[in-house]
């Protein structure tokens, strides 16, 4: 099991695609170590993605990209710039919101930061603003769609943690608009040091105007509330609902979507998914190796013992927990992350008295932050590469945001109630 580790982490260090590093580790061991078949290790990997829950991803990978491809973020940005923008460094303000608004259609991070970041970025370069600090910004503002629902790494959470994806989405709710919130301080706070502008006042037509462009795309998200909130849609269906909804509007409301963009949209969506889908078959078939090994019962067994003697062990399994997690998204992909280490941490968990939906949310907003943490950082470096400056230079202002992050952790951490009130108030339930 070591050797595994060793090799896994080594192919990632030199610089090998994730799904290739897990799979060929993996696979590695079984032949060598285990004398399995080829087949049963390829037979593995398909069954790890042959799950109608998973097929949420690519609908709602879909459902972003229309949305982005159909001129919806300028909409989303306009509202934004309406409940913010007058704010002491107001644009930077309308990112976060932005962010908030479009994470909830996107469900992805790094989408969020190339929608928004592509058009916002410029806006706050004319403005004056470090590009520095408005990478560092985008990056952490855009890991929200990591938590605000839809999430796609929520759908994966939920399948491999056997829990509802709807109350996980739901449970990302309060979490994602106290991390937007800190953000939004944080942001302000630089622009009072650094004299960043306030935005104009909107005149009464505009603010009209704002609303009336709104409305529509902010439907995509109601759908998946309401959905969810009646019982009427599934995970999976809730995501063929906004994807049609997205079709609708940009193609036929909008008229910005041809015959012709719609499959480049969907080639899109195919290269996305394909490269979500074929991290999850790898980190399947290394989910398998662990349960082979008996890995979990050995992981609980060792850390419920080491924690015997302390007064009260839930709270210091969860901090250690947290810490690794911490550590792995520096370096690791949030969707590997997940895959790799809640088999191997969930029985501990349950055995601790942990809610599952509690614990959904924590490793969410970790990732959140482990998507902003150098070296890895991926959220991070594309926002820095839309916003054209070097990786390092927004170190001033990253680790800044990463506290206030990390704050809202803590306190997602030891209240509980803040991912579990939504759910139990819309769902039912404790």
């Amino acid at each position: 099991m070591t050797a595994l580790l060793i090799v896994m982490f080594a192919l990632m260090l030199a610089g090998v695609p994730v799904a290739l590093s897990i799979g060929v580790s993996g696979a590695a061991f079984l032949l060598f170590f285990e004398s399995v078949p080829v087949a049963a290790i390829a037979q593995r990997m398909v069954v790890g993605v042959d799950s109608f829950t998973l097929l949420a991803i690519p609908l709602f990978v879909l459902a972003g990209t229309l949305m982005a491809r159909g001129d919806i973020t300028p909409k989303i940005m306009r509202l934004a710039s309406l409940l913010v923008g007058r704010l002491h460094g107001g644009l930077a303000c309308v990112l976060v919101v932005s962010c908030m608004l479009f994470g909830a259609i996107s469900g992805s991070g790094i989408a969020d930061v190339a929608a928004i970041g592509s058009i916002v970025v410029p806006m706050m370069r004319e403005q004056k603003y470090s590009m520095p600090f408005t990478a560092s910004l985008l990056g952490c503002a855009g890991s929200l769609g990591t938590i605000i629902p839809p999430s796609i790494v929520m759908v994966v959470l939920g399948v491999t943690m056997g829990v509802s994806i709807g109350r996980l989405f739901l449970a990302g709710i309060v979490p994602g608009l106290l991390l937007g919130a800190g953000l939004m301080v944080g942001s302000w706070f630089v622009a009072r040091r650094e004299n960043y502008p306030r935005g104009s006042r909107l005149r009464a037509p505009e603010v009209w105007a704002a609303l009336r462009e709104a409305v529509l795309p902010m439907g995509a998200p109601l759908i998946i509330v309401v959905g969810f909130r009646g019982g009427v849609f599934t995970a999976t269906e809730t995501g063929a609902v906004a994807a049609l909804y997205a079709l609708l509007l940009a193609a036929f409301v909008y008229r910005k979507i041809s015959l012709r963009d719609f499959l480049d949209v969907c080639y899109e969506t195919a290269l996305t998914s394909a490269s979500v889908l074929l991290i999850i078959a790898a980190a399947s078939l290394f989910g398998w190796i662990l349960a082979l090994e008996e890995v979990p019962r050995r992981v609980a067994e060792g850390v419920l013992s080491a924690t015997e003697g302390l007064a009260n062990p839930y709270w210091t399994v969860l901090l250690l927990f947290n810490l690794m997690l911490l550590v792995l998204g520096t370096f690791m992909e949030s969707i590997a992350i997940v895959i790799i280490t809640v088999p191997v941490f969930m029985p501990m968990m349950t055995r601790l008295g942990v809610d599952p939906i509690h614990l959904g949310v924590m490793i969410a907003v970790n990732l959140a932050i482990g998507a902003n943490s150098p070296p890895l950082g991926v959220d991070l470096m594309t926002a820095c590469k839309i916003a054209d400056v070097p990786y390092a230079s927004s170190f001033r202002y990253i680790f800044p945001f990463l506290g206030i992050m990390t704050l809202v952790l803590l306190a997602v951490i030891f209240f509980p109630s803040l991912s579990t009130w939504v759910p139990n108030a819309m769902m039912g339930g404790r």
